[in-house]
């Protein structure tokens, strides 16, 4: 049975474009490094025949990690119970330790999904409401959640505090994890002016499960969209290794969602993780239950 401490060093999303691949290289040394991938259970919990032979076939050899796309923590809907039911299920059927979803709304009543993640109102209010929902949620799968920090584009004019303020506030109310994405906090830092070292100083090293690193696109001096389909770029991997000297060395997975190149090239940045992992001061690696 995969424990949450399995989920270590680097790590990659799970493509089903990726799966013969992953399959034919393993135990070469093309995936060396290799060592958890990350499913959105939405793609998987209703996949059968082969894709489901061949995820169990994955998961037998790598720990993996669950990242919810359509909870809609932040969202007036009520939470989508029936749902987490097929999660709680699909977490055990593939022995999967961890299951973490983003911090924002994707639904309404009138609309009901969106496409895009919309960001929650920075109050206290919304702090007691999602932390109501993460642990309800919590409690339904009988296991502690992280919730992922996300990038957003438009801050909500209601807002009573900065985002790493209302980030931490819910971490606290809701006694949940954190699952830090570090090139949201450099896509926010430059969508809205702040300092995104200063952001990662407050962020509470000890709530951290993993973290994602991914590229994204700069449509203008002051305006980066997450794409998840470029290449990252040097600032963001500076954020990272600020990030493992400041914080400790996290589990940390490589996102990469379209313009999805062969293996060996999204290897080389899942190898680059590896390396920045390894160079870390050693006396910041995380001594907790979640990293072994």
């Amino acid at each position: 049975m995969a424990q949450l401490s399995d989920i270590r060093g680097a790590g990659l999303g799970l493509k089903r474009e990726l799966l013969p691949q992953l399959m034919q290289q393993y135990g070469q040394p093309l995936l060396a490094q290799l060592q958890f991938l990350e499913i959105a259970p939405e793609n998987w919990i209703q996949a059968g025949g082969k894709y489901a032979a061949e995820l169990d076939w994955l998961a037998q050899r790598y720990p993996i990690a669950c990242h919810g796309l359509c909870l809609s923590l932040g969202g007036p809907d009520p939470l989508n119970v029936s749902f987490l039911k097929q999660v709680k299920q699909f977490l055990a059927d593939f022995e999967i330790p961890l299951y973490t979803e983003h911090l924002s709304y994707c639904s309404d009543i009138a609309n009901g999904y969106i496409y895009d993640l919309l960001p929650i109102p920075f109050t206290a209010e919304a702090v007691k409401y999602v932390a109501q929902r993460i642990r309800q949620t919590q409690d339904i799968l009988e296991c502690r959640i992280a919730v992922e920090n996300a990038s957003f584009y438009v801050a909500a004019p209601i807002s009573e505090m900065d985002e790493i303020s209302f980030i931490n506030a819910v971490l606290s109310e809701a006694d949940c994890d954190l699952h830090l994405d570090i090139n949201n906090v450099y896509v926010n830092s430059v969508n809205f002016g702040f300092d995104a070292y200063a952001f990662l100083e407050q962020i509470p090293a000890e709530r951290i499960v993993y973290g994602h690193i991914a590229g994204h696109l700069q449509v203008e001096p002051d305006l980066l969209v997450d794409t998840h389909g470029e290449a990252i770029i040097d600032p963001v991997w500076q954020l990272l290794t600020y990030a493992y000297n400041k914080l400790a060395v996290f589990p940390t997975l490589l996102e990469r969602d379209s313009h999805i190149p062969p293996l060996p090239a999204l290897m080389q940045e899942v190898d680059r993780i590896a390396i920045l992992q390894q160079q870390a001061e050693p006396a910041r690696t995380q001594n907790v239950h979640k990293v072994a």
